[in-house]
């Protein structure tokens, strides 16, 4: 039988079946729209990560130390004269490095330390200039550092029509390159400003619209900050990204200095953020980083966390959601095809006096089968188109969740394709069956 003659006999039953048809095609519609949903919410999970995380330097490293869990058996090590080490000089070390993976010998006494003695008479552990000093000098392959503080204070000024408490970041000048941030207008903080402790400010994009309106009305106006005055000297474009713990579009950055005099007092907990020059040792850096803390701080434990790694965790999580969604989808296909397969066994029963006119008309095994297949297919098609359409439909839906859609033409083939495939697959087994009738058997069925 020709493929046109086919293809007319699959037509006539698919056209004389609607109703049948649309039921048994209900699964790959589901299938197709969620498997294009998947696509969809995957990419743009992964673009959205890559947005995230844009202006992160991957060689960052951010130290911080938790200043409401100070251990006990800390506190009474330091009452009992602990003895510790000082860190090697610069003449104990080629260029005055650690050597990359090794720590310095801690025996001996603390007096050679970095101003150790005095440090851990603290109560809490404070983060100072001197150990972003110290890991400058003492871990090697650095390209930078700068050391951040955040806190919140109430703010007011532009068009805000009461105190609104935002998130106040103190900065060092150069927190501008090692964060990768760009300015819309205006300009970063400087180091006279710091020097000065001048109160100028920087506003996060968000910031700049919630209190002025736009960035152009932000530059060169005036926010008080704790009832203080502080110019604008500069907007942030846009960023979407989390440097050192401040999400820089939601946060006024102040000098570092000055917030440590006219807001917070010394009683802050900075964050000390290093680059590594090669992304490949963090590890080693990590590590270097830990040895220049444990000659200042024993028995401290502080929060090391990499950019690499806040990104490789980004990925993985969103990786094991589109997992479960495809997995979710395979159920469905499944579930479907399963569907198409009683049906087709129904209809090989309904229709096994037609199977035996055809054999007995000339038709080759093959031909049934063909037919039957193309039955599969067509109904797979059928569903499969609609459930592109559907997941077209639900898209706006599903972003008014906030939840990032990439709809793209690829998503939809493949979607296309796996609807196509399942219904063929799954409908092989019933029409092999009908093609393997008897012609006078299937004549004589009732």
């Amino acid at each position: 039988m020709r493929m046109s003659e086919l293809f007319r006999l699959v037509m006539i039953n698919l056209a004389q079946n609607k109703f049948k048809v649309i039921l048994t095609s209900i699964g790959i519609v589901v299938g197709t729209a969620t498997i294009m949903m998947v696509i969809a919410i995957g990419t743009g999970g992964k673009l959205e990560v890559a947005e995230q995380f844009k202006n992160l330097n991957a060689g960052a490293v951010d130290i911080s130390y938790d200043t409401e869990e100070t251990s006990e058996s800390t506190r009474s090590m330091f009452g009992g004269g602990m003895a510790g080490g000082a860190m090697p000089t610069g003449g104990g070390m080629p260029g005055g490095g650690m050597p990359s993976g090794e720590r310095p010998d801690f025996a001996g006494g603390m007096g050679g330390g970095f101003g150790a003695d005095e440090r851990i008479n603290q109560e809490n552990v404070v983060l100072t200039e001197s150990d972003r000093e110290d890991m400058e000098v003492f871990v090697p392959g650095l390209t930078d550092s700068t050391i951040s503080f955040s806190t919140k204070a109430d703010t007011e000024g532009g068009e805000l029509e009461e105190a609104t408490s935002y998130t106040i970041a103190g900065v060092k000048a150069n927190y501008v390159t090692v964060s990768n941030m760009e300015l819309s207008i205006g300009e970063f903080l400087t180091e006279e400003n710091e020097t000065n402790k001048d109160k100028v400010c920087v506003l996060g994009a968000n910031v700049a619209k919630e209190i002025f309106g736009s960035a152009y009305d932000a530059y060169d106006g005036t926010v008080y900050i704790d009832s203080r005055p502080y110019t604008v000297s500069g907007v942030i474009e846009e960023m979407g990204t989390v440097s050192s713990g401040i999400s820089p579009d939601d946060a006024i950055f102040i000098p570092y200095a000055t917030g440590i005099k006219y807001i917070t007092g010394e009683e802050v907990s900075p964050t000390i953020t290093v680059i590594a020059e090669d992304v490949e040792n963090v590890d080693t850096v990590i590590a270097n980083v830990e040895a220049v803390l444990l000659d200042s701080y024993p028995n401290s434990e502080f929060t090391i966390e990499d950019a690499g790694s806040k990104m490789e965790a980004a990925m993985a999580s969103n990786d094991t959601l589109t997992m479960l969604l495809v997995a979710m989808a395979m159920i469905v296909f499944i579930v479907g095809g399963i569907g198409i397969m009683n049906v087709l066994f129904v209809s090989v029963k309904e229709r096994t006096n037609e199977i035996g006119i055809l054999k007995a008309l000339g038709c080759m095994q093959e031909d049934i089968l063909k037919e039957f297949l193309l039955e599969a297919s067509g109904i797979s098609l059928i569903g499969a188109v609609f459930g592109v359409l559907i997941a077209l439909g639900i898209t706006p839906i599903i972003e008014s969740f906030s939840v990032r859609v990439e709809l793209s033409v690829a998503g939809a083939l493949i979607s296309l394709l796996f609807g196509v495939l399942t219904g063929t697959i799954f409908g092989f087994y019933p029409a092999f069956k009908a093609s393997k009738l008897i012609p006078v058997v299937a004549l004589n069925q009732e």
